[in-house]
């Protein structure tokens, strides 16, 4: 038997949740599994369409943590058990157990100062289990430089669900919304610094003198909002960005289907890190190429020149060249097409065969 620890699972929303629900399940097909995650709402519907045990921890965050760690070293007590993977090193700093111990790192999480008191602890969790499983390359070497021992680390990019079938409703509905707008660009992600959204449109208002009829689509919502929106004013671009929130999967969908490039130069901001980026790859499914920051890991979601574009994201002028580079000739429409055919390396079969050799 397997413990999965998470901070992160549905029915909540994300990428984080996306993934260990998807290794969940992989799990689950392969060993006798069971899931100790954060209490949500709506738990119980989805609880019981599972064919795993799904133990859920209620509380105040610092509560729920010591709580839910009670629960593990009393399961692990009672019961048989080959190993535990965590989401977080939060999820493990707690547990107490001689058993094999899998820590996921994703990037920001572990981005802290060397010597922090923070990063003592960070370091003391990852330096006692048995394998650190970075989402990319750029998070193995960050979390190297920040003192992880590197020989306990390994790459494991996240895994995706075959995209789900587009609704013709949808697609129609989008179809009408968008019109004669093309070029298309869009972003699914948080409204917050990192993602990168001011200079995106920023340089909208450049590509905008050369691409009349060009829109930019943004799904999301977060902390920027507001800011995002009042710019979009300021630069007098309303004609040309739409805003989406709470919509959808059908919508969300049809919106990616039907743009020609996923837009999201991310970079860093404080400690916060791009350290992966499966929103790429989701695109990609539908052959929707993207153009990713250098500061992170997108370079293991985006082939560059090939599915797609990496570009600094601190530098306006490297965005709106980029832009251009995959608008002119419809160069989108190649990248697409081979970002498609290249994110069959991410399906769930191909990267849990990676953790069935770690596990082994």
């Amino acid at each position: 038997m397997y413990l999965v620890i998470t901070r992160s699972f549905p029915p909540e929303l994300g990428g984080m949740q996306s993934l260990v629900w998807g290794l969940a399940k992989k799990l689950s097909e392969n060993f006798l599994i069971k899931v100790f995650a954060d209490y949500h709402k709506d738990h119980k519907e989805f609880d019981n369409k599972v064919n795993f045990s799904i133990e859920r921890i209620r509380g105040f965050k610092l509560i729920r943590k010591i709580r839910k760690s009670q629960l593990i070293n009393e399961y692990l007590r009672e019961n048989k058990v080959k190993g535990l993977i965590a989401d977080h090193w939060k999820s493990l700093e707690l547990i107490e157990t001689k058993n094999k111990k899998y820590c996921l790192i994703h990037g920001k999480e572990i981005n802290h100062p060397k010597g922090s008191p923070i990063n003592k602890r960070i370091l003391k969790v990852l330096n006692d289990v048995e394998r650190v499983v970075a989402n990319s390359e750029y998070t193995k070497n960050l979390a190297i430089n920040v003192g992880v021992n590197k020989d306990k680390i390994i790459v494991i990019n996240p895994g995706i669900n075959p995209a789900k079938k587009l609704n013709k409703k949808s697609l129609d509905k989008v179809e009408s919304l968008l019109k004669l707008k093309k070029p298309r660009l869009i972003t699914v992600s948080r409204f917050d610094k990192r993602k990168n959204h001011e200079k995106i449109i920023m340089a909208l208002r450049n590509l905008k003198q050369k691409y009349p009829n060009i829109i930019y689509i943004c799904i999301g919502y977060g902390n920027e909002e507001e800011n995002i929106k009042r710019l979009v004013s300021e630069l007098k671009l309303n004609s040309q960005v739409m805003f989406f929130k709470e919509i959808t999967d059908d919508l969300k969908n049809a919106l990616i289907a039907k743009s020609n490039i996923f837009v999201m130069p991310s970079v860093i901001y404080k400690s916060s890190v791009e350290g992966f980026g499966i929103a790429y790859v989701e695109a990609a499914q539908y052959g929707i190429p993207s153009l990713g920051g250098k500061d992170g890991g997108a370079s293991d979601a985006i082939d560059h020149n090939r599915t797609g574009l990496i570009c600094d994201g601190n530098d306006l002028d490297d965005i709106y060249s980029s832009l251009n580079k995959m608008i002119e000739n419809n160069r989108y429409l190649e990248l697409g097409k081979n970002a498609k055919e290249y994110i069959s390396k991410f399906s769930w079969e191909n990267i849990f065969k990676k953790y069935s050799e770690l596990f082994n």
